[in-house]
């Protein structure tokens, strides 16, 4: 009798366990159905709106600095970064930001370099003039070729959005944390004097704040220096924050907006590859134009020096490991010259 009613009461146990073990494999594959839909909808997504915001320029896919094109998943390569003074979504303005990143693949680092929208640079067809006017002049082919000319050294892909993306990625993602270096006002993407008003310190700031605070140039003693180094501060926020695991549920709204205000030169493919270089964020190496301001005819230019010009284009083209591939290119060619002319040599 005993031993019957343990038997009951064991079997009561285990009746009990199977509906609470049903109950969380259910859930259980509730869930990964969910997950699986939605990393299935952002892949989708993230798909279309690459193919959307893609486009090739004339040159094609190599840059003609290159001996071949280039693979990010591969190869060392650079992208030049523009945000266009436009927003008609058309993003055929004058560049208000020129940030030309290189990516070394084995290293996994990242270098940095703001180039002034007032520099005074040859700007091929049309002689020297502030770079902010080469996009404006010939879009975006004419905007990276005067890069890599200023530069010596291939653009090989390039990002390039209005400020209404600018805002609404940022929006998107709730803002993003930068430190102010001093209070100052500045005018909106309206154009209304004095509208955004911001004090010194480290702070969120959302897309209409975070654009004065890349744009502001006369109140900054550093001119355009200083504003390079906000620009830059202000994209590697954007990149963390685009990181963080409490901002995937706004991608959606950042895809959406991207889609109509910015192109770019990468496949999917290409994006994807860029996931090697995420622990480098935090470590990006910034490198910085100098020069000095100077007026021809009455108009302000910003006159750089040539020689750290040079400096910082070696620094960029070591991490680029150009000279390198050239130097080995050249010894590869001697020595099939030399091995060409012993055959030669020793033919009857």
């Amino acid at each position: 009798m005993a031993d019957k009613d343990q038997n009951t009461r064991v079997g009561r146990r285990k009746r009990k366990k199977r509906p609470v073990l049903k109950t969380f494999m259910i859930l259980g594959l509730i869930s990964f159905v969910l997950v699986g839909a939605m990393v299935g909808y952002f892949a989708w997504k993230f798909t279309t709106v690459a193919a959307d915001t893609q486009d090739e320029l004339e040159r094609g896919g190599k840059s003609e600095k290159r001996e071949v094109a280039v693979d990010p998943n591969q190869d060392n390569v650079s992208v030049l970064f523009m945000g266009v003074d436009d927003r008609d979504g058309e993003l055929q303005g004058r560049t208000d930001a020129m940030i030309l990143a290189t990516f070394n693949r084995e290293q996994g680092s990242v270098k940095m370099t703001s180039i002034p929208r007032d520099s005074l640079v040859d700007i091929p067809g049309h002689g020297e003039d502030k770079i902010t006017h080469a996009n404006a002049y010939g879009g975006t082919d004419l905007a990276v070729k005067t890069v890599e000319n200023m530069l010596n050294l291939p653009v090989d892909y390039y990002v390039k959005l209005n400020f209404q993306a600018f805002i609404e990625i940022i929006n998107a993602l709730n803002g993003v944390k930068v430190d102010v270096p001093f209070a100052f006002t500045e005018q909106d993407s309206e154009g209304n004097d004095g509208a955004i008003s911001l004090d010194e310190g480290t702070q969120m700031l959302n897309g209409e704040e975070a654009l004065a605070f890349a744009r502001m140039r006369k109140q900054d003693p550093r001119g355009d220096i200083g504003r390079g180094d906000r620009q830059e501060q202000i994209i590697s926020a954007l990149i963390k924050r685009s990181a963080s695991i409490g901002s995937i549920h706004n991608y959606d709204d950042v895809m959406e907006s991207v889609k109509d205000h910015m192109k770019m030169n990468f496949t999917v493919s290409d994006l994807v590859s860029f996931h090697k270089y995420a622990g480098s964020v935090n470590d990006i190496e910034r490198l910085q134009l100098k020069g000095s301001d100077v007026r021809y005819d009455g108009v302000y230019y910003y006159q750089l020096l040539p020689d750290v010009t040079e400096q910082v284009s070696q620094e960029l083209r070591n991490h680029l490991e150009l000279d390198e591939q050239s130097s080995g290119e050249s010894e590869q060619n001697q020595n099939a010259s030399s091995s060409e002319a012993q055959t030669e040599a020793e033919s009857p």
